[in-house]
């Protein structure tokens, strides 16, 4: 049975040994001026060393440059994705056609994985991108389980879920926690303001705390539980599902080295011995539990919703 990769999102260099020990086969790092909510910073000396460290170890390195690219950072693309393809990186996240287009005018040699967070939700669209040169398409969070599988079913393309993080639910290009949110009054508090860490908003209504960080790419607003599919994976490697997904964001690296360990063990054992999932599955879950942040819950996203929020 074909082993899905397991891709995290390490924060700094620092992480990627204890990740790569803990089970990870590839990594998602980026800098901002090219990627968005990214797990950390990594300049290019960064990528340098996570490429080096990374394939020393046979593992892979994807870097992301899905920001949305306005006329200023156009002419950066090319020079970017020379410096890329001077390391042997094994893939570029993209949104933006302007990188499709600056990797033909360089003439590098990159996979391409389309990744737009929103429009990933069905196999045309995915199979279109693949024709303009994509190797790898990125699905919406917001699908079920169903529509997950029959697109891979019809998929030209590898395809790329995420099974375990938090995920966003809203992005803007302006920086919005000092006016908007402001002006919602007393439905929508913004909590802890003045912290470097824990921004939330604060929804009463529902007890929902919703994460918020703003970078060089605008305002993001985040889910308030993490989507935890550890005890759900089996029909989606019998579907074929490329690559799993774990999300580090705002995550620590205990947290991540965990999580990675735990969905190491259950990819193994799925791939191998079903019947050992299932009897191991809800122990993997109760020990994430365990090490959550307090307020965060764990959920299944919407791979089992007939409806958004």
């Amino acid at each position: 049975m074909k082993k899905p990769e397991l891709l995290v999102t390490p924060s700094s260099v620092s992480d990627v040994l204890p990740l790569i020990e803990a089970g990870a086969d590839a990594f998602l790092i980026g800098e901002q001026t090219y990627g968005i909510r990214l797990a950390g910073e990594f300049s290019r000396e960064d990528v340098k060393q996570t490429a080096l460290l990374a394939h020393a170890h046979h593992k892979k390195v994807y870097v992301a440059m899905n920001a949305i690219f306005h006329n200023d950072r156009v002419q950066l693309l090319g020079d970017y994705l020379t410096f890329l393809d001077s390391l042997s990186v094994d893939g570029v996240v993209f949104g933006d056609p302007a990188v499709i287009m600056a990797a033909k005018e360089t003439g590098v040699n990159l996979n391409l994985h389309w990744s737009t967070e929103t429009t990933g939700t069905n196999y045309y669209t995915c199979n279109y991108w693949g024709r303009k040169g994509a190797s790898r398409a990125v699905l919406a969070k917001e699908l079920n389980m169903d529509s997950v599988i029959d697109i891979k079913e019809n998929a030209e393309v590898e395809i790329e879920i995420q099974v375990h993080g938090m995920t966003c639910m809203f992005q803007s290009k302006r920086t919005l926690i000092g006016n908007y949110f402001e002006y919602q009054g007393k439905q929508m508090d913004v909590v802890g303001r003045n912290m470097e860490e824990g921004l939330f908003l604060h929804d009463q209504e529902r007890q929902n705390k919703y994460p918020i960080f703003e970078d060089a790419n605008g305002t993001h607003i985040m889910s308030p539980n993490d989507v935890c599919m550890i005890d759900e994976l089996e029909e989606f490697v019998d579907a074929g599902i490329d690559s799993f997904k774990i999300d580090g964001i705002l995550k620590s690296l205990s947290y991540m080295t965990e999580v990675t360990s735990l969905y190491r063990k259950a990819i193994d054992l799925l791939t191998t011995d079903k019947d050992a999932y299932e009897d191991q599955k809800e122990d993997w879950v109760k020990r994430i539990e365990e090490i959550q942040p307090v307020n965060r819950s764990i959920d299944t996203g919407f791979f089992f919703k007939e409806t958004v929020y």
